[in-house]
């Protein structure tokens, strides 16, 4: 009983309580017309909000709108574009008619009356298509998918690729009409004036989700099909690169990639700074009111768009739709025109998110012919929902491969999930590339590309190569000839083989190399993430303190070189690394390495034992256990079937080793540990270009000699060397202790093109600053101690070999890149230790490289 009265008491008293927060509780209420204050007329889609609130409505058609919370307001703020900002006293908990009159702006558009031939000059100020784009800028946090706390829809992405407006006569030539039924297979409704012949062809329909906090994303590939030449090329490679090339595209962040250029958004932070906007038009799509705001680069040379975006007037300002094309004056290679279009669907709760994407590029090595070559990527997004959380489970585990039963899908599970059906053109793509892989002739006619573009003849599981390194020459080892093979994933995937021999016809003696390697993960050894371990021997000559990373040593230009070359090593290298990455883009590597290196040409190894007296040292030897650790968060590689290349990006990329000597182990000599640490990253500054900027520190613990010091990256070929110090000599310093600072900057021809000679050459900027501070530590100073390795003397005294002072090494270049479209120049400048012999103050470089 007690139990009962004591429950009929609880249920009074909080039915009292509800009643009586419900009678107490007093509700803002505000309502009224908004007007003109010019001509009285009512305004409709004007914004009205509770100041310092996210409640807000809009003006009907007849500019009238109806406001109210429970919550104590005593502000309200209408807003609407071309008019001056209204901000109004209430009071709270009342019902209230409040009349606004909202004043316009000095200047309008529609009031603009030009009375002589000469344009009125284009103003920020009082204008009310910048104001618009403002209001877009200031509400595209919200209008982003990433504001939602959960977000899911089904992507389908197409990339294709064809040549464009071949000729009909083609298939009738007597060498290409076994090819017929491919240079036949032609498109000519897609874009109108164009005939294309598709050549590559990439589906991949996908599952998306997203979930705000924490943050996390998951990508779920549920089908993938694309053309497939077999040979040397690639497919997998082919899609990542021209999928980078045409990145998604993404009008509400300030920049936007494509064709390895940064373009300014129309919506950009900084728009407002680097665009004209006008007000066009403005339509009506589904009932919704837009604007249509035109815009243009106030200087068209710059990396800026052209075009038009349709802007919601519903207290949103979402983009509803897009039209991007790149300014043809712009300075980019090979592409004659260009355009994205984007189209926007409603959510429920009336913000907008993308529906579909495609971009077109037409690219050609003339401008003005019409042949060349035409891409195409279309992304459809459909079942978008948000707000629909799932559990932990459906946002972990994101996969890195697309699966085996995903890249063997149906021709009826295309049909049925294809948001977009393909044209016949398209659907016979697959089919006619997977006759010509058949066809002998195909096959021999890639092997010959293969062979003058790579380097490297294929013969099935194997190929031969690099034909760039068949041939070199230097003072030591006087003609070189070499000859290397390789294996391929046609013989395993899991076990791959390398090897080359070179015989030197001044020396007389024999060079070689062998590795051998096991993919632990069963998959290749160049596909992320790695997994595998490897052993390799090795011996062959090297000059101390070249690191040309760019190319190989043996590679015929590389054998012309400035100055004295005539020190060399004679190295044996006997290695075991083992090699491990994350999904996450963590990778550590662990190392054996035995080395003996002996000197060659005029370099010797002496030090001085009892009474000064010169002791020749033949041999140096030395034992480590190496680890690396690397961190590249949202790495990308473009991949290739035994080779693949980090794609650059804004993220940076951060290395750290550890090397320890074990003497007395494999007949090691010296006990010592180094420590090395690297920091890359690229800034991506708009309409300035990018830079490349690497900051390294290194350190030696223990006493060693020269050859085992730090011997800084010097070039003394006529190649720029990024990673090197261009007028630096080979061997000229060492250190046991240093910290260095690169900088590369590419301007993208930012100021030479506003000039006009400059213009028309499309040449663009470059400069770098290259510096390393550092020294010898008394420990390692072979002055103080004579049993450590003299550094070397030319045959009259003279040093060759310094350690820094109190002074840091510092070059710096600038210079001009896209000449041709494909070489840069540099004049680059030493700054310190110009006393030293044989060194120059001034040196020219040139680096071959494709520019875009």
């Amino acid at each position: 009983m007690k139990l009962k009265h004591f429950c009929k008491k609880l249920f009074f008293l909080t039915f009292l309580l509800f009643c009586t927060s419900t009678l107490f509780a007093q509700t803002t209420t505000v309502s009224g017309i908004v007007t003109d204050a010019k001509n009285k007329q009512p305004l409709p889609f004007v914004s009205v909000s509770f100041e310092g609130s996210t409640i807000g409505v809009t003006t009907d058609n007849n500019g009238k709108y109806t406001l109210s919370s429970e919550q104590p307001y005593t502000q309200i703020k209408v807003s609407f574009l071309g008019y001056k900002d209204a901000d109004l006293t209430i009071a709270p908990g009342k019902e209230q008619v409040l009349n606004v009159r909202l004043v316009p702006l000095a200047q309008q558009l529609n009031e603009v009356v030009i009375n002589s031939g000469k344009k009125p000059k284009y103003r920020n100020k009082d204008n009310p298509a910048v104001e618009l784009i403002r209001k877009v800028i200031e509400n595209k946090e919200k209008n982003r998918p990433e504001n939602y706390p959960y977000v899911e829809y089904r992507e389908y992405d197409k990339m294709q690729f064809s040549i464009s407006n071949v000729s009909d006569k083609l298939s009738e030539n007597k060498f290409l009409r076994k090819y017929k039924f491919v240079l036949d297979n032609r498109d000519t409704t897609t874009i109108p004036g164009k005939s294309l012949l598709p050549i590559f062809l990439n589906e991949k329909l996908s599952q998306y989700y997203y979930r705000k906090n924490p943050e996390k994303e998951k990508t779920i590939v549920l089908g993938e099909k694309s053309v497939n030449y077999g040979g040397s090329i690639d497919n997998e490679g082919l899609t990542k690169y021209f999928k980078h090339m045409y990145y998604k595209v993404d009008i509400y962040t300030n920049s936007i990639f494509l064709m390895t250029s940064n373009f300014l958004s129309p919506i950009a932070n900084s728009a407002p700074t680097f665009y004209k906007f006008f007000i066009t038009d403005t339509i009506t799509v589904n009932n919704a009111k837009l604007v249509e705001l035109s815009f243009t680069p106030r200087n068209t040379t710059d990396v800026l768009f052209v075009g038009k975006i349709y802007i919601t007037l519903d207290g949103n300002y979402a983009v509803q739709r897009a039209e991007l094309y790149i300014n043809k004056n712009i300075n980019l290679n090979f592409i004659k025109s260009m355009q994205v279009s984007l189209e926007f669907e409603q959510n429920p709760d009336g913000r907008y998110h993308l529906s579909r994407s495609k971009t077109l590029a037409d690219f050609g090595l003339n401008k003005n012919k019409s042949g060349g070559t035409y891409g195409i990527r279309t992304i459809t997004y459909k079942n978008y929902a948000v707000n629909q959380p799932h559990p932990d489970s459906t946002y972990e585990n994101e996969e890195l491969e697309t699966s085996y039963e995903a890249q063997h899908r149906s021709d009826q599970f295309w049909a049925q999930n294809r948001p977009d059906t393909l044209n016949a053109t398209e659907l016979k793509t697959y089919k006619n590339v997977d006759s010509l892989r058949n066809m002998p002739s195909f096959k021999r006619t890639l092997d010959i590309a293969t062979l003058l573009l790579a380097g490297y003849k294929g013969f099935g599981p194997f190929e031969v190569g690099p034909a760039n390194a068949f041939y070199s020459f230097n003072p030591i080892e006087g003609l070189k000839l070499r000859f290397g093979a390789r294996t391929t994933p046609e013989l395993s995937k899991r076990y791959y083989f390398e090897t080359y021999a070179a015989y030197g016809f001044k020396d007389q003696r024999w060079k070689y190399f062998l590795s051998a390697t096991y993919s632990i993960n069963d998959k290749s050894i160049y596909k992320f993430p790695q997994n595998y371990i490897r052993a390799s021997v090795q011996y062959d000559t090297k000059i101390p303190g070249a690191t040309l990373q760019f190319v190989q040593e043996d590679n015929f230009l590389l054998s012309f070189k400035r100055g004295n070359n005539d020190k060399y090593l004679y190295d044996g290298n006997y290695k075991l690394d083992y090699v491990h990455e994350y999904e996450n883009h963590f990778s550590y590597s662990f190392g054996l390495d035995r080395l003996s290196q002996s000197p060659a040409g005029s370099l010797y190894f002496i030090t001085l034992g009892n009474n000064n007296i010169p002791q020749n040292i033949n041999t140096l030897t030395t034992t480590d256990f190496t680890a690396q650790f690397r961190y590249a968060p949202n790495e990308q590689f473009y991949q290739g079937k035994i080779y693949r290349v980090p794609i650059p990006s804004k993220y940076p990329i951060f290395e750290v080793d550890y090397d320890v000597s074990l003497k007395n182990v494999f007949r090691g000599q010296y006990n010592f540990q180094k420590l090395h640490g690297r920091i890359d990253k690229r800034f991506y500054l708009s309409q300035l270009g990018w830079t490349d900027a690497s900051v390294e520190v290194g350190h030696i613990f223990g006493q060693v000699p020269y050859p085992l010091l730090n011997i800084f990256r010097a070039n003394q070929t006529y190649v720029y060397d990024i990673n090197s110090y261009n007028l630096m000599n080979f061997l000229e310093f060492v250190s046991d202790h240093y910290e260095s600072l690169n900088i590369d900057q590419h301007f993208n021809g930012f100021f030479f093109n506003k000039i006009p000679l400059l213009k028309k050459l499309k040449w663009r900027e470059v400069a770098s600053f290259k510096g390393i501070y550092g020294g010898v530590s008394s420990v390692n100073n072979p002055a103080l101690h004579p049993s450590l390795y003299q550094f070397p003397v030319t045959s009259n005294g003279q040093p060759i070999t310094y350690a820094l002072g109190n002074t840091p090494y510092v070059e710096g270049s600038v210079g001009i890149e896209n000449i041709f479209k494909f070489v840069r120049v540099d004049l680059v400048r030493r700054f310190t230790y110009l006393d030293h012999p044989d060194v120059a103050k001034y040196g020219v470089r040139a680096l071959v490289q494709f520019f875009f």
